[in-house]
């Protein structure tokens, strides 16, 4: 692996970091936000699902987008700069906007959620594009480290923001953001001109059979996660702790995601993606089955750091099928379709909670079956053309 791509690995780990962490704050102070704008209590969850829409439509379409730049103009880093600038203009007025009247929230909301899908799929295709193949595992736990360090730290700061003025918490996101994103100028230069040389295959075309089902795979196992770690560890635990001890607890989850990522990318680059994917749908699936057996808070803990680490397998192999698949290319395509599967299963999971289906006794299984089936049907693409284009 190159100096030069170990390098945008953390740098993508930081933006990705910083980048959720905005979320996070967005979230935490929408409720204040949007009652200071004259919105109803109960339109907060319908913001929250239209930012989900947003994101499951522009995630893709940017995707493609940053295809299209690389293509023509050779270089996507100035161009996702400048619209992340404009992204983070419109984030740092949001609680000025709250104060003007709920149409100017509202439209200052959905150009920062727009806008915002520039710092998802694109960086992220250009570990694709660039990287030699073999280094792209690792790199995904780099670029996907960022992503499980701001989930550990969410519990804490929805403590720790709570009477602080939002204006602070907004305005300092956005300038570290802004920030960092302008060094992705320099920084894909470097990856570029570091680029290894590889054998020629052929370009990247249409969708394929492969990139469908990997597409149908994703939402389901993204499905199971939002079900299981949203909607049901806090009560798992409550079982056997207090509220105020939720802050502590819930990190466990992201705790196995951050640590089980690095060991199981080295098992990426030699059995594949898809193998990957599907070892860790099915030990997630049995692992979530122990949370709702588990006597006492100790292997509630385990099972939930096991959860986590395989969620972890998962998501960081996911992506070097999205690069296998959409090599020469179609790199952001591939990427945008992951993280559009991502934000589809996050609506999904909004939407059963606004209309009571989450809180069914049946659901409790639901995440267990999805993860058992989606690891299933994962071992029949095991032997697939794209899984050997990882392995080698």
């Amino acid at each position: 692996m190159s100096t030069a791509s170990q390098r945008f690995g953390w740098y993508l780990a930081l933006l990705q970091l910083l980048f959720t962490l905005c979320w996070t704050v967005y979230a935490i102070y929408l409720p204040k936000l949007a009652a200071g704008a004259g919105l109803p209590h109960g339109a907060i969850i319908l913001l929250l699902m239209a930012d989900q829409a947003v994101f499951t439509i522009c995630d893709f379409l940017t995707g493609i987008a940053a295809d299209k730049v690389t293509r023509v103009l050779g270089r996507l880093g100035r161009w996702v700069a400048g619209i992340t600038v404009l992204s983070c203009a419109a984030f740092l007025a949001l609680p000025f906007a709250a104060a003007a009247g709920a149409p100017a929230f509202l439209a200052l909301t959905l150009l920062w959620t727009v806008t915002s899908s520039a710092l998802r799929a694109p960086p992220l295709m250009l570990l694709g594009k660039y990287a030699a193949k073999p280094a792209i595992p690792l790199l995904s736990s780099l670029a996907m480290l960022g992503y499980g360090l701001a989930g550990a730290v969410s519990p804490y700061l929805g403590v720790v923001l709570r009477d602080i003025d939002p204006r602070w918490p907004f305005a300092l996101s956005s300038i570290a953001l802004v920030l960092t994103t302008l060094g992705m100028i320099t920084a894909e230069r470097r990856l570029a001109a570091a680029r290894e040389p590889e054998p020629p295959v052929r370009a990247f075309g249409t969708f394929s059979a492969s990139a469908a089902a990997f597409a149908l795979a994703m939402i389901v196992l993204a499905l199971g996660y939002q079900l299981h770690f949203a909607l049901q560890s806090a009560p798992l635990y409550l079982r056997f702790a207090k509220a105020p001890d939720l802050q502590w607890l819930m990190p466990v989850f992201w705790i196995g995601f951050n640590i089980a990522m690095f060991p199981a990318s080295i098992i990426t680059k030699r059995v594949g993606g898809y193998a990957m994917m599907a070892a860790a749908g099915l030990i997630g699936a049995l692992a979530i089955v122990l949370t709702h057996l588990a006597s006492g808070i100790a292997p509630l803990i385990a099972a939930q750091f096991v959860c986590g680490a395989a969620w972890g397998a998962i998501l960081m192999s996911a992506f070097t099928v999205a690069f296998a698949i959409g090599a020469n290319g179609g790199e952001g395509r591939m990427s945008g379709l992951l993280f559009s599967a991502l934000a589809l299963a996050t609506l999904a999971r909004m939407a059963s909670v606004a209309t009571g289906f989450g809180a069914e006794p049946a659901l409790q299984w639901v995440p267990t079956l999805f993860w058992a089936m989606a690891g299933a049907a994962l071992i029949y693409l095991v032997p697939g053309g794209d899984n050997r284009a990882i392995a080698r």
